[in-house]
C-alpha cells in the first residue's frame, strides 16, 4: 500500500468541487421540474381533459341527434333531396365516435397513469437521495481534502517536480 500521494494540483479539487455543486443544483432543479410536470399532467388528464371531452361528447351527441332529425324530416318530405342530410349525419357520427374514443382514452389514462409513472418516479427518488445526501458529503469531503492539502503545502512546501528522466546523451561536437 502506498504511503505517499502524488498531488499535482490542489486547485483541481476546488474546480471539481465547484463543478459538483453546479451539477447538484442543475440535477435538483431538473428533478423538481420533472415532478412538477408529472403532477401537472396528472391534473390535466383527470380534470381538464376529462371535463373537456365529456362536454364535447355531449355536444357532439346533440349534433348527431339534430342531424338524424333533419335526415328524417328530409325523408318524410319527398320534395327535398336528403343527400346533404345523410352527409351531415355521417360527419356528426364520425365526430361523435372520435369524442367517444377520446373519453375512453382519458378514462384509461386516469386509471393507468400512476401505474406507468410511479416506477419511474421511484427511480428518480433514488437519484434524489443521492443528490440530497451523497453529493453534499462529497462536496464537504473535497473541501476538507483541499484545505488539508493547502495546509500541508504551506507547512512542508510545495512538492518538488522530479527532474526529467535522463535519456541517452547525444553529443554534438
Amino acid at each position: 500500500m502506498a504511503t505517499n500521494a502524488h498531488v499535482t494540483s490542489v486547485e483541481a479539487l476546488g474546480a471539481f468541487r465547484s463543478d459538483l455543486i453546479v451539477f447538484h443544483d442543475a440535477a435538483t432543479r431538473a428533478l423538481d421540474e420533472v415532478a412538477s410536470e408529472v403532477n401537472h399532467t396528472r391534473q390535466w388528464i383527470r380534470h381538464e381533459q376529462r371535463t373537456h371531452w365529456e362536454g364535447e361528447l355531449r355536444r357532439r351527441q346533440r349534433r348527431l341527434d339534430q342531424a338524424q332529425q333533419d335526415l328524417m324530416s328530409a325523408r318524410m318530405s319527398s320534395l327535398r333531396d336528403d343527400t346533404l342530410q345523410q352527409a351531415m349525419v355521417r360527419k356528426a357520427r364520425a365526430a361523435f365516435h372520435e369524442a367517444e374514443d377520446k373519453v375512453r382514452a382519458i378514462r384509461h389514462w386516469e386509471r393507468n397513469f400512476d401505474l406507468v409513472v410511479d416506477p419511474m418516479l421511484k427511480q428518480m427518488g433514488g437519484l434524489r437521495t443521492v443528490l440530497e445526501h451523497s453529493i453534499p458529503k462529497g462536496v464537504a469531503f473535497l473541501a476538507n481534502a483541499q484545505e488539508a492539502l493547502e495546509v500541508y503545502s504551506e507547512k512542508f512546501g510545495a512538492p518538488q517536480e522530479p527532474p526529467p528522466a535522463a535519456g541517452p546523451a547525444t553529443a554534438q561536437e
